[in-house]
């Protein structure tokens, strides 16, 4: 586990992934605005939270509140470039968990994992620009938006303004 202040990074278990498909894929609304693929009915059989080996493009996690130790969300990075040093990263938190400043110590954690585990050169946030708590969080964080892309997402039924956020590992400013 990559421990941060308020919450862990652990390796995906079979227990967590009907909590997270229940909680963060069946809710329709939410997960139309934090997905670019459009939403569909999945058995949990087929979940995108189901527990895959290792892989070079993508690292997903469960992210654990180390106080209660519950499962609070999820965590990853994503579309990861071994050649030019980069990776997206996506987090999503459980509806009980939002809210209580889990999201900053989470993204924080994951740059720690990219910058000082993967040696990475650079992490990307693509999120909606009405998404106030995620562009709050990275900006603690010390992402800078780099640029808005302006009705690139269909979300529940209306299109939406993108924002696209980027921290190079010499911003990066590791916990001490």
């Amino acid at each position: 586990m990559i421990r941060g202040e308020k919450t862990g990074l652990r390796a995906r278990q079979e227990s967590d992934v009907p909590v997270l498909h229940s909680e963060l894929y069946d809710d329709v609304a939410t997960r139309s605005r934090a997905d670019s693929r459009p939403w569909q009915p999945v058995p949990s059989g087929h979940s995108p939270f189901a527990v895959t080996g290792p892989s070079d493009e993508a690292a997903c996690f469960s992210v654990v509140e180390l106080e209660s130790q519950e499962l609070a969300g999820e965590a990853l990075l994503w579309g990861i470039d071994t050649h030019n040093r980069m990776a997206h990263i996506g987090i999503a938190l459980r509806p009980a968990f939002r809210g209580r400043g889990l999201s900053v110590d989470v993204l924080h954690t994951l740059c720690e994992y990219g910058f000082a585990v993967r040696g990475l050169q650079r992490l990307q946030i693509e999120t909606l620009t009405d998404n106030a708590p995620m562009l709050a969080a990275a900006a603690k964080v010390g992402f800078v938006r780099e640029g808005t892309l302006r009705r690139s997402a269909w979300a529940y039924g209306e299109y939406a303004d993108g924002a696209i956020l980027g921290l190079l590992a010499d911003e990066w400013t590791p916990r001490s």
